[in-house]
């Protein structure tokens, strides 16, 4: 079982970049362009790790996006959402399932003793259950109400965040509705990490100005 070294820890801001959401803001753009594009701009503003979503398209288009994102940004650690088998195939990093995806343990028997496997929780025994899966980080949320509607699930608040703190030992990610007005109180209730979706790159944002404002709150 993969576990993350010091070199390998979470960065305080992990993006999550959402196929649908940002197709739909560039709807001109040509999708390949697109994506080397954000990660190059991106990985100039300091984002080290990221994760890409895309629940619609077929694993050929995904494999795609994934192989331009992987030569656009070479150094960044990227995650793939709810596809444990591809993430060899593309020479990615890890892989991040849901309760409703793939078993963290089949994932990780797929991914390897090597890749970073994340696990996606939203109420207290979900996280306890997390705690003993072979995964190397724990997301917990959402934290407030979020527009990309990642989930249906109750927010758990700031208060969710302390209680899944007590609960495990291993990385923490916060996500949902995080804003740079936000980010700070979260994590000082105990997160590693904030996952960050509209915020960076929602309508009308600016990915490498809204990952600059991230930053900077934690410098």
């Amino acid at each position: 079982m993969s576990m993350l070294s010091a070199a390998q820890r979470l960065p305080v801001l992990y993006p999550i970049l959402d196929a649908e959401l940002v197709f739909r803001s560039h709807p001109n753009e040509n999708r390949w362009a697109l994506l080397r594009r954000l990660l190059r701009e991106l990985a100039a503003a300091g984002v080290e790790m990221l994760q890409y979503r895309n629940k619609r398209d077929e694993d050929l288009i995904v494999t795609q996006d994934a192989l331009a994102m992987r030569e656009a940004a070479p150094f960044i650690r990227l995650i793939l959402n709810d596809r444990p088998e591809l993430v060899l195939p593309v020479g990615w990093n890890g892989v991040h399932v849901g309760q409703d995806d793939m078993p963290a343990a089949a994932a990780r028997s797929l991914v390897g003793r090597r890749a970073i496997v994340g696990l996606s929780t939203h109420y207290d025994e979900q996280v306890i259950a997390a705690d003993a899966q072979p995964v190397d980080y724990i997301a917990v949320g959402p934290v407030f109400a979020t527009a990309s509607k990642f989930d249906t699930s109750p927010v758990i608040g700031v208060e969710g965040v302390m209680r899944a703190r007590s609960l495990t030992s291993k990385p923490l990610v916060a996500i949902g509705g995080i804003t740079t007005e936000n980010a700070a109180s979260i994590y000082d209730a105990g997160a590693d990490s904030i996952a960050v979706i509209s915020a960076i790159f929602g309508p009308g944002k600016r990915p490498v100005q809204s990952v600059g404002d991230f930053l900077q709150i934690f410098k």
